[in-house]
């Protein structure tokens, strides 16, 4: 799965999906391009502790010059379940059983989620296309570092041909994010990976920022079971 970019005064949801199951690789339709190095970085936050996870529950929050916003969630994996909460609506429901009273809260999820769990999403998401570049200036702090690109194909998902590159340490630590709509050269947006926190052996960045002094967003309320 992967994010949906949306303007920032609708509702930031940022980034969208490719699939709408998690925990296992599905056949592609299409041959991916593995890659060792997403594998690395999947492990390094902890993918290999997801089979034991019962429930995860986030806030994701939003703040932007003028306003912002929180969104919660709990999921239960196993159950294919998840519990939305607003400001102004809780929506509890199976996401293989989405209809039109649950598409707007699985869409809000599906970003979010994404934005959390990036690392995993790299193994699990189906028919994605990677290329590795060792060395190469960050685009937000200049700082040299590793660079996984990723791609989705062009059918499925919220937003199809969508592409991605992540500048991660050589522990496999992703520091910062540019997504291309579309799968264009230059970057849409570009974000950085901060304030990393580990709960119950899954890790997560808790705070990205953009180019901009106003824009946070950030996850608090994080509990693993």
């Amino acid at each position: 799965m992967r994010p949906i970019i949306l303007s920032i005064l609708l509702s930031i949801s940022l980034l969208s999906c490719k699939q709408n199951q998690a925990p296992a690789l599905q056949e592609a339709t299409e041959e991916p391009i593995e890659s060792s190095v997403a594998e690395s970085i999947a492990k390094a936050y902890g993918v290999d502790r997801w089979e034991a996870v019962e429930s995860l529950a986030f806030t994701f929050n939003v703040e932007y010059d003028g306003g912002g916003f929180d969104r919660s969630f709990e999921w239960y994996p196993k159950e294919d379940r998840v519990v939305y909460t607003s400001a102004t609506d809780t929506v509890d429901y199976i996401r293989s059983q989405v209809d039109s009273l649950s598409l707007g809260a699985d869409k809000r999820f599906v970003n979010d989620k994404y934005w959390l769990l990036t690392p995993f999403q790299l193994v699990w998401d189906e028919g994605l296309t990677f290329q590795e570049v060792d060395q190469e200036a960050a685009p937000i702090s200049g700082e040299m570092m590793n660079k996984l690109s990723y791609s989705y194909g062009d059918v499925g998902g919220y937003t199809p041909g969508d592409a991605y590159d992540l500048y991660y340490t050589d522990d496999y630590t992703v520091h910062e994010w540019v997504y291309r709509k579309g799968g264009q050269e230059a970057p849409s947006r570009i974000y950085t990976w901060e304030d990393h926190k580990e709960v119950n052996g899954i890790k997560y960045a808790s705070m990205h920022k953009d180019t901009t002094p106003a824009f946070k967003l950030f996850f608090t309320n994080v509990k693993v079971n």
